[in-house]
C-alpha cells in the first residue's frame, strides 16, 4: 500500500454534478422541513430563501477556491493556504467530526424507514459496511451508484408532489410568515442550510475530477441549482397539504402528504424513496470525509497512517475503513437521529472560513466580486448565532476538543 500517494482523476462533469446532487438530496428533503416549520411556521419559505442565498454565496466562494486549489480537502486546504494552519484545521475538524455524526444519522434514518424497529441498528451498520465497500473499490463506482440513487429519489419526489396537488390546500395567508418573528425565520434557515451543504463534497474530491479548474465550478453551481428547485417545490407542497402545524409535528412529512391526499398506497413508495435518499447521502458523506481526512493526515493534523492511498483503487482506503468503524460504533451505541444539531454549526463554520479565504484571493484568481464572499460570511455568522443553544454548545465543545488535540500534537512534534 502506498502512503501519501496521489488520487486518480476519473470523475467527469456529470459524475461531479450527480455526487453533489446526491449529497443534497439526502434524508433532509424528507425530514428537514418539520423542524424548520416548528421554528418559523409558514415563514420557513422565507427561511428557505435565506438559506438559498447563503448557500449560493458559499457555493460561488467554494467554486472560486476549488479552481485555484484542485486537490482533496476542500476548505481545509483553502483555509491553510489563504489564512494559515489554524483556520484550515478548524475547518477540517468541523467537517470531519460533524459529518461523521451525520453518517451515523443517515444510516439510522435509512434503517428507520427500511426495516422494523428491532432491526434498526443492525440494518444501519450493514448499510455503512456496504457503502464503505463501494467507496473502497473506486470513486467511479461511487458515482455510478449515486446516479442510480439520485434518479430513483427524484422520481419519488416528483410523484409525491403530483399526488399532493390533488389534496386540499391548507397554506395560511402570507402574513402568517411573520408570526414567529425573524429569529424563528433565521433559525429555520440555519436548519434548512444543513440540507444544502452537500455541494462541498465536490470540492473535497477535487483531486479526482478531470479538468478541475473548469469542471468543479460548473458542477457546484449546477448541483446547487437542481437542489434549490427541488427543495422549493417540496417545501411549498408539504406546507400546502399539511399546513405549518401538522408539518411541525410530523416525523415523516412526505408520507403524511400522500396519506392526507387519500393515496395511502403510495406511502411505502415514499418510504423506499427516503431510504434511498439516506443511502445516497451516506455514500457521498463517506467519500467526502475520506478525502478531507486524507488531506489532514498528509499535514499530520490527523494520524499520518490515514494518508495511505490504495495502489489499485486509488482511494484513501485507511481513512474510509477507519470512518466505517467509527460510524458503526456510533450507530450501535448512540442514537444520533435527534442529536446532530452541532453538524449545522460545524458546516456554517466551515463555509465561514471558505468565504474569508475566497476574500483574500488575488484578482487573477477571482471569478466573483468580493460582495459575494461578504454576504456569505455574514450569512454564516447570522445563521450560527440563531441555531438552538444546545447545538451551539455542542459545536463549541467539539471545536475545543480539536484545539486541544492539535496543541498536544504540535507540542509532541517540537
Amino acid at each position: 500500500m502506498t502512503s501519501g500517494g496521489a488520487l486518480a482523476r476519473r470523475l467527469g462533469l456529470s459524475d461531479a454534478i450527480v455526487i453533489g446532487v446526491g449529497s443534497m438530496m439526502g434524508a433532509g428533503v424528507f425530514a428537514a422541513f418539520a423542524p424548520a416549520s416548528a421554528a418559523a411556521g409558514v415563514g420557513l419559505l422565507v427561511g428557505l430563501a435565506v438559506a438559498a442565498i447563503v448557500a449560493v454565496c458559499n457555493a460561488l466562494s467554494s467554486a472560486q477556491l476549488a479552481a485555484q486549489y484542485p486537490t482533496s480537502g476542500g476548505t481545509y486546504v483553502y483555509g491553510r493556504e489563504r489564512l494559515g494552519h489554524w483556520p484550515g484545521f478548524l475547518a477540517g475538524w468541523s467537517f470531519v467530526i460533524g459529518k461523521t455524526a451525520s453518517c451515523a444519522a443517515m444510516a439510522l434514518t435509512f434503517a428507520h424507514y427500511a426495516v422494523p424497529d428491532e432491526y434498526t441498528k443492525l440494518a444501519a451498520v450493514a448499510a455503512v459496511v456496504v457503502l464503505a465497500s463501494v467507496n473502497y473499490v473506486g470513486v467511479t463506482r461511487t458515482a455510478a451508484l449515486t446516479k442510480v440513487l439520485v434518479t430513483l429519489v427524484l422520481v419519488v419526489l416528483v410523484g409525491t408532489t403530483l399526488v399532493g396537488l390533488s389534496a386540499p390546500t391548507r397554506l395560511p395567508d402570507a402574513s402568517a410568515s411573520i408570526d414567529h418573528g425573524w429569529y424563528g425565520i433565521l433559525q429555520s434557515a440555519g436548519l434548512l442550510f444543513f440540507a444544502f451543504a452537500g455541494y462541498a463534497r465536490i470540492a473535497t474530491m477535487g483531486e479526482e475530477v478531470v479538468d478541475p479548474r473548469r469542471t468543479i465550478p460548473r458542477a457546484i453551481i449546477t448541483a446547487l441549482a437542481v437542489a434549490l428547485c427541488v427543495y422549493a417545490v417540496v417545501a411549498v407542497t408539504v406546507l400546502a397539504v399539511l399546513g405549518p402545524d401538522q408539518l411541525a409535528a410530523s416525523t415523516a412529512p412526505l408520507v403524511d402528504v400522500v396519506t392526507t391526499a387519500g393515496q395511502s398506497w403510495a406511502a411505502p413508495i415514499v418510504r423506499v424513496g427516503a431510504s434511498l435518499a439516506a443511502l445516497g447521502a451516506l455514500l457521498a458523506l463517506i467519500a467526502g470525509i475520506g478525502r478531507t481526512s486524507l488531506a489532514m493526515a498528509r499535514n499530520r493534523d490527523l494520524p499520518r497512517c490515514l494518508s495511505a492511498v490504495h495502489p489499485r483503487f486509488a482511494v484513501p482506503h485507511r481513512a474510509e475503513i477507519t470512518l466505517a468503524v467509527v460510524v458503526g460504533v456510533l450507530v450501535l451505541t448512540v442514537d444520533l437521529r435527534g442529536a446532530i444539531g452541532f453538524s449545522s454549526f460545524g458546516v456554517l463554520l466551515y463555509y465561514l472560513i471558505a468565504n474569508v479565504s475566497a476574500w483574500t484571493q488575488a484578482p487573477d484568481d477571482r471569478r466573483y466580486p468580493r460582495p459575494v464572499q461578504a454576504v456569505g460570511a455574514v450569512g454564516c455568522v447570522a445563521l450560527m448565532a440563531t441555531l438552538p443553544a444546545p447545538a451551539i454548545g455542542v459545536g463549541v465543545a467539539v471545536l475545543a476538543v480539536g484545539v486541544v488535540y492539535r496543541c498536544v500534537r504540535l507540542r509532541r512534534a517540537r
